[in-house]
């Protein structure tokens, strides 16, 4: 399997508290798992990392890594501003898109899910929405795969986001991992059929 890598912020990550029956996996390595041979992977997300940051701070390791897959989940930490500029966020989501297009890679995300709520942002669920709008526009224009997640129905289970309110727990993970295999198979060698 060729180079896969994952870029942007703590869903890229793979951040989470584990959910009883599940293993501890990140949706992430659930997935390179389910490609054989072993890929040559790597995740750079970082807790907190902003498009801004993201940009700043793992451009240069995304381009010297050659990978011929690229996963971008990034923008969720641009929401929690008390007012977002939704015009910085579109602009760096292109760039970010633009440079990952240019390693030639075959490029994938995510859109975020409406269980996420912010209490001391009532208008959050907008926010997100917007997000989820620039992302499926800007992935469209570089032909990235794009699992819909917003209103998928892992987002009615009562035990699927983390004590902090704002990740997906292991059995959000996993649900996660199944759908960005399913979104890759015949499009990445290996995916299709794989078990996640």
């Amino acid at each position: 399997m060729a180079p896969l890598r994952r870029d942007g912020d703590s869903l890229a990550a793979g951040t989470g508290d584990p959910t009883p029956g599940y293993a501890p996996l990140t949706w992430g390595d659930r997935v390179a798992a389910a490609l054989p041979p072993d890929p040559a992977y790597q995740n750079t997300g970082t807790i907190g990392a902003t498009l801004g940051r993201t940009l700043a701070n793992q451009v240069d390791g995304l381009l010297a890594f050659e990978p011929d897959l690229v996963h971008i989940a990034c923008g969720a930490n641009d929401l929690w501003r008390p007012e977002p500029d939704f015009g910085i966020v579109e602009g760096n989501l292109r760039r970010l898109f633009t440079i990952a297009a240019s390693t030639g890679a075959q490029l994938a995300t995510f859109t975020l899910g409406r269980a996420f709520t912010v209490p001391r942002f009532p208008d959050f669920p907008d926010r997100v929405r917007m997000l989820n709008k620039l992302t499926r526009a800007i992935a469209a224009e570089h032909g990235a795969v794009v699992i819909d997640m917003w209103d998928h129905p892992v987002n009615d289970r009562p035990e699927l986001i983390s004590a902090d309110g704002i990740h997906f727990a292991g059995v959000g993970q996993a649900v996660l991992a199944a759908e960005v295999v399913r979104a890759l198979a015949g499009l990445v060698p290996g995916a299709a059929g794989a078990a996640v």
